[in-house]
């Protein structure tokens, strides 16, 4: 394998064996080394086959970062992975390495940054808090930085948007959404919903993937004579019309139109909430 060009003393990007380029880490992997010289395969310890639009952005990060950092970066990645079973976007790698980075430096710095939305990560998001918990472990035995809870949420964030393979910028806020229609539904039937229910948790699995095709502007489904959506409607009226509230806010708020096919999906979800898993009740919507 050829070195193309020298990031760092760690770090260079190479030509694999389809011709596509990659970016390969390794300590000492590019010292004393130049353009078209052959890779120390022993060295190599870590390889990233990026899309093209993001080998240029993965190599200006890596370059300025110090290698330990990265290191940690991914053994928390391969952690969020083994421990949790979670499916990561590659885009992880480059999102996690430059939030360590920055919130080392704002550490030393004695800068705090609370995280305005801990509170929806922690009650919405409990297994990607969980990873987030666990990667400040990680950050305190490999670093020896001791982060706080609200970084534990940023870390989470990073793992949330990962999974649902979006823009961070774009996904910032899909927890603050996640804690909007949950109030939707608890206004519609004027009752707190039991977050130790396991409808709930399915609820919340459901949305996180539903959130992820708004997110990205993906329909799913046809409007087209939607059989299911007219049996929901008769069926369920209150929780369809729930789903339908949820509709309204999301075109309002996301420019997004949930189709048929996602409402009575939404109405099954809602329903078995309705029956299941409210706590109080108080004036009914």
């Amino acid at each position: 394998m050829k070195i193309l060009k020298i990031i760092n003393n760690n770090v260079v990007s190479a030509c694999d064996e389809k011709g596509k380029e990659i970016v390969v880490m390794g300590k000492g992997l590019g010292f004393g080394k130049k353009s078209g010289d052959i890779l120390d395969e022993l060295k190599i310890e870590k390889k990233f086959s990026m899309p093209d639009e993001s080998v240029t952005r993965l190599e200006e990060l890596l370059r300025d970062i110090p290698y330990e950092y990265i290191q940690t970066a991914n053994k928390i990645i391969a952690m969020a992975k083994e421990k949790y079973g979670m499916k990561l976007s590659k885009i992880i790698y480059i999102t996690l390495t430059d939030h360590l980075n920055f919130a080392i430096t704002r550490l030393k710095k004695g800068i705090v940054v609370e995280n305005a939305l801990l509170w929806e990560i922690k009650r919405f998001y409990q297994r990607e808090f969980e990873a987030g918990k666990s990667a400040l472990e990680i950050v305190k035995h490999d670093l020896g930085f001791e982060l706080s809870e609200d970084e534990a949420g940023f870390f989470a964030i990073h793992i949330l948007n990962a999974q649902i393979d979006a823009d961070m910028m774009q996904t910032m806020n899909v927890p603050g959404i996640t804690k909007d229609i949950v109030n939707i539904v608890g206004y519609t039937f004027g009752k707190e919903l039991d977050r130790e229910n396991l409808y709930y948790e399915r609820f919340i699995s459901h949305l996180k993937h539903f959130l992820a095709r708004v997110v990205k502007n993906e329909t799913y489904g046809d409007d087209k004579e939607n059989r299911l959506a007219m049996i929901m409607k008769s069926e369920f009226p209150k929780s369809y019309r729930c789903a339908l509230r949820i509709r309204d806010y999301l075109k309002v708020s996301m420019k997004y139109c949930v189709s048929l096919e996602e409402i009575s999906y939404l109405t099954i979800h809602i329903q078995r909430l309705s029956g299941d898993c409210l706590l109080y009740t108080s004036d009914a919507a």
